[in-house]
């Protein structure tokens, strides 16, 4: 066999076998007696509605990333990739269009195999469980407006990339580096203001304690913002969130209208204060500039595989070009990819902590923050007993109860 097809199926099927053994895992770990530190805040139904909602969405992962993960590796196997680069040629384009149709190509037929599963997902178990507020037209216009998205912004990275990629010579990963940082950046300081409200309705906040209570503390730990808005959250679900986007002067802090309804002012404050926290910390210019690192050394490695005919063959390839090498590289690169994503959210988790740290010290009252948490984990119906493998593997946060238990040992002096 293909060194590289056997690389890449076995990647493909090991991370498969991976999800579902650590998804088994987490299922076990779910205990009958609920943790003594929630016991004035899940009713006993509460509770028990909480671990079937991660059983179902546990059987439904196995289930779907099963199919997902077979039906990639017959697309493969049986040359779906040659097909669909057979038919973008012909077209007669040049190299760049030629590769947009590709991926074009591509993009539709993964929608097609994971649609019914996003389907499912959102108008099945989130609705049996209480959470879906979506409707089809809402989910179709999301999913339109998607494409637009990618299309116009995925279609200039691509582009780029390729025309980079085919014209630039040996330096051309460099320029392809820095083509798609720019690019990357360029879209997170308009996202608040353009893209974001394609998909959500962003209300500035009305004046009132809650308001003064947001820049008050902003203002004291010098986070400079351009508007603290409450968005339409509840129109696709009853989950609660807040977050804050952009950078620089266009920061904005955005609270779901769930968020507002269900906890007290000084539980969304300290909230906040932890979201506030991760840029005051350093946080997102860490990670965006791992993200950065992480850029380059990909661009890198690719361009010594891009004109490899052994991975091209392992494809079933009568053609070698830049716009498939990409996605061969992509999933050759799988491995890799698992590995790094570990160990990103170990530092995703050691992040949360000093955050919630952060929102502790700043706002004098850490009880605020646990009582929020503890809220969220109801409303959202959190799984509150995790196994520490299935932690490991896939949580970017801490599991609700080790942040309590942090929160409860930090001192205020």
């Amino acid at each position: 066999m293909n060194i590289y097809l056997f690389i890449i199926i076995f990647s493909l099927a090991g991370a498969c076998l991976l999800g579902i053994f650590s998804r088994q895992l987490n299922r076990k770990a779910l205990s009958p007696e609920l943790p003594a530190e929630f016991s004035a805040t899940f009713d006993a139904d509460d509770y028990r509605k909480s671990q079937d909602y991660t059983k179902a969405g546990i059987g439904f992962e196995n289930i779907s990333s099963s199919v997902s993960t077979l039906i990639t590796i017959l697309f493969i196997v049986l040359g779906g990739f040659n097909a669909v680069d057979l038919w973008a040629n012909g077209f007669g384009y040049g190299e760049i269009l030629t590769g947009l149709i590709f991926y074009a190509g591509l993009a539709v037929l993964s929608d097609i195999v994971s649609l019914p599963f996003s389907l499912y997902s959102t108008f099945v178990i989130e609705e049996k469980f209480g959470f879906n507020k979506t409707t089809l037209k809402t989910y179709f216009m999301d999913k339109l407006k998607g494409y637009l998205l990618g299309g116009i912004i995925g279609g200039a990275i691509l582009g780029g990339v390729l025309l980079f990629f085919n014209a630039a010579g040996s330096l051309a990963w460099l320029w392809c580096w820095i083509f798609t940082v720019l690019i990357t950046l360029g879209v997170q300081y308009i996202a608040p203001t353009w893209i974001l409200p394609l998909f959500n309705k962003f209300t500035p906040l009305e004046d009132g304690e809650l308001k003064e209570k947001i820049e008050l503390f902003a203002a004291d730990n010098g986070f400079e913002l351009s508007g603290i808005f409450m968005i339409d959250g509840s129109k696709r679900s009853t989950k609660a969130n807040a977050f804050f986007t952009g950078f620089g002067k266009k920061k904005r802090i955005a609270l779901f209208d769930t968020l507002i309804n269900n906890l007290s002012t000084d539980e969304i404050v300290a909230v906040l204060a932890h979201e506030i926290g991760h840029s005051k910390l350093g946080h997102i210019r860490k990670m965006m500039t791992m993200s950065i690192i992480n850029t380059g050394v990909i661009f890198l490695l690719m361009s010594f595989f891009l004109g490899n005919k052994e991975l091209f063959a392992a494809f079933g390839m009568q053609n070698i070009s830049v716009h498939a090498g990409l996605i061969f590289f992509a999933l050759l690169y799988t491995p890799v990819s698992i590995v790094l994503s570990i160990f990103s959210n170990i530092r995703s988790r050691k992040h949360e902590f000093e955050a919630d740290a952060f929102a502790a010290e700043t706002t004098r009252t850490p009880e605020a923050l646990v009582e929020a948490l503890k809220k969220l984990s109801v409303s959202n119906l959190a799984n509150l007993t995790p196994h520490p493998f299935y932690v490991w593997l896939e949580y970017s946060h801490p599991p609700v109860l080790k942040r309590i238990e942090a929160l409860r040992a930090f001192n205020i002096n």
